[in-house]
Protein backbone atom coordinates (compact mmCIF):
# COMPACT_ATOMS: atom_id res chain seq x y z
CA UNK A 1 0.00 0.00 0.00
CA UNK A 2 1.23 3.52 -1.10
CA UNK A 3 1.85 6.27 1.47
CA UNK A 4 -0.83 8.87 -0.52
CA UNK A 5 -3.98 7.85 0.48
CA UNK A 6 -5.36 9.09 -3.10
CA UNK A 7 -3.25 6.53 -4.99
CA UNK A 8 -4.22 3.84 -2.77
CA UNK A 9 -8.03 4.55 -2.78
CA UNK A 10 -7.64 4.58 -6.43
CA UNK A 11 -6.41 1.76 -6.63
CA UNK A 12 -8.99 -0.20 -4.59
CA UNK A 13 -11.74 2.05 -6.50
CA UNK A 14 -10.64 0.75 -9.97
CA UNK A 15 -10.54 -3.06 -8.20
CA UNK A 16 -13.60 -3.29 -6.40
CA UNK A 17 -15.45 -0.10 -8.28
CA UNK A 18 -19.18 -1.15 -8.81
CA UNK A 19 -19.93 -2.64 -5.68
CA UNK A 20 -18.17 -0.19 -3.38
CA UNK A 21 -20.30 2.84 -5.39
CA UNK A 22 -23.55 0.49 -4.66
CA UNK A 23 -23.13 0.48 -1.20
CA UNK A 24 -21.92 4.34 -0.94
CA UNK A 25 -24.73 5.24 -2.33
CA UNK A 26 -27.17 3.36 -0.44
CA UNK A 27 -25.23 4.24 2.58
CA UNK A 28 -27.48 7.56 2.76
CA UNK A 29 -30.51 7.85 3.81
CA UNK A 30 -32.17 10.58 1.50
CA UNK A 31 -30.63 8.31 -1.49
CA UNK A 32 -32.11 5.33 0.16
CA UNK A 33 -35.65 7.19 0.78
CA UNK A 34 -35.19 8.45 -3.26
CA UNK A 35 -35.22 4.54 -3.95
CA UNK A 36 -38.15 4.00 -1.63
CA UNK A 37 -40.08 6.54 -4.02
CA UNK A 38 -38.84 4.79 -7.31
CA UNK A 39 -39.75 1.77 -6.05
CA UNK A 40 -43.24 2.83 -5.09
CA UNK A 41 -43.74 4.81 -8.19
CA UNK A 42 -40.79 4.15 -10.98
CA UNK A 43 -40.75 6.52 -13.98
CA UNK A 44 -40.55 10.26 -12.15
CA UNK A 45 -39.30 13.25 -13.06
CA UNK A 46 -36.58 15.53 -10.72
CA UNK A 47 -39.51 17.55 -9.39
CA UNK A 48 -42.02 14.50 -8.93
CA UNK A 49 -39.10 13.17 -6.44
CA UNK A 50 -38.41 16.61 -4.74
CA UNK A 51 -42.29 17.01 -3.88
CA UNK A 52 -41.64 14.68 -0.92
CA UNK A 53 -37.95 15.13 0.58
CA UNK A 54 -37.34 18.33 2.64
CA UNK A 55 -34.51 19.21 0.54
CA UNK A 56 -33.39 21.74 -2.85
CA UNK A 57 -33.29 20.45 -5.84
CA UNK A 58 -30.14 20.72 -6.35
CA UNK A 59 -29.08 18.31 -3.17
CA UNK A 60 -31.91 15.57 -4.93
CA UNK A 61 -29.86 16.09 -8.22
CA UNK A 62 -26.89 15.60 -6.78
CA UNK A 63 -28.13 12.81 -4.67
CA UNK A 64 -29.13 11.15 -7.97
CA UNK A 65 -25.82 11.34 -9.88
CA UNK A 66 -24.65 8.97 -7.33
CA UNK A 67 -27.36 6.69 -7.38
CA UNK A 68 -26.87 6.63 -11.46
CA UNK A 69 -23.34 6.25 -10.50
CA UNK A 70 -24.04 3.05 -8.97
CA UNK A 71 -26.42 2.09 -11.70
CA UNK A 72 -29.27 2.10 -9.14
CA UNK A 73 -30.59 4.55 -11.31
CA UNK A 74 -31.68 4.58 -14.99
CA UNK A 75 -32.22 7.69 -16.64
CA UNK A 76 -34.57 7.84 -19.57
CA UNK A 77 -35.51 10.88 -21.51
CA UNK A 78 -38.75 11.69 -22.67
CA UNK A 79 -38.66 14.82 -24.65
CA UNK A 80 -37.95 17.51 -22.65
CA UNK A 81 -38.03 15.63 -19.07
CA UNK A 82 -35.90 12.90 -17.61
CA UNK A 83 -37.38 10.30 -16.21
CA UNK A 84 -35.77 8.29 -13.06
CA UNK A 85 -35.99 4.17 -12.77
CA UNK A 86 -35.30 2.57 -10.16
CA UNK A 87 -32.74 -0.17 -11.29
CA UNK A 88 -33.06 -3.16 -8.86
CA UNK A 89 -29.91 -5.57 -10.49
CA UNK A 90 -27.38 -3.98 -8.38
CA UNK A 91 -29.20 -5.15 -5.06
CA UNK A 92 -29.63 -8.13 -6.20
CA UNK A 93 -26.48 -8.88 -7.05
CA UNK A 94 -25.38 -7.75 -3.08
CA UNK A 95 -27.97 -9.59 -2.04
CA UNK A 96 -26.38 -12.95 -4.30
CA UNK A 97 -22.81 -12.10 -3.53
CA UNK A 98 -22.86 -11.16 0.75
CA UNK A 99 -26.64 -11.57 2.23
CA UNK A 100 -27.57 -14.99 0.90
CA UNK A 101 -24.85 -16.81 2.22
CA UNK A 102 -25.63 -15.61 5.57
CA UNK A 103 -29.03 -16.17 5.24
CA UNK A 104 -28.64 -19.86 4.43
CA UNK A 105 -27.21 -20.46 7.67
CA UNK A 106 -30.15 -18.53 9.71
CA UNK A 107 -32.58 -20.92 7.59
CA UNK A 108 -30.34 -23.94 8.56
CA UNK A 109 -30.35 -22.87 12.75
CA UNK A 110 -34.12 -22.07 12.62
CA UNK A 111 -34.78 -25.51 10.77
CA UNK A 112 -32.28 -27.18 13.58
CA UNK A 113 -34.45 -25.34 16.15
CA UNK A 114 -38.04 -26.39 14.80
CA UNK A 115 -36.21 -29.58 14.85
CA UNK A 116 -35.25 -29.61 18.44
CA UNK A 117 -38.12 -28.10 19.80
CA UNK A 118 -40.54 -30.58 18.41
CA UNK A 119 -38.73 -33.48 19.34
CA UNK A 120 -38.55 -32.07 22.72
CA UNK A 121 -42.54 -31.78 22.56
CA UNK A 122 -42.84 -35.26 21.36
CA UNK A 123 -40.87 -36.52 24.74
Amino acid sequence: MTRNYLVAYDIRERRNGPIDKIFKALADSSRRQLLDQLYKNNGQTLKELCHDLDMSRQAVTKHLVLLEEANLVVVIRNGREKLHYLNATPIGEIYQRWIRKYDHHHIEMLSELKNKLEEDKFK
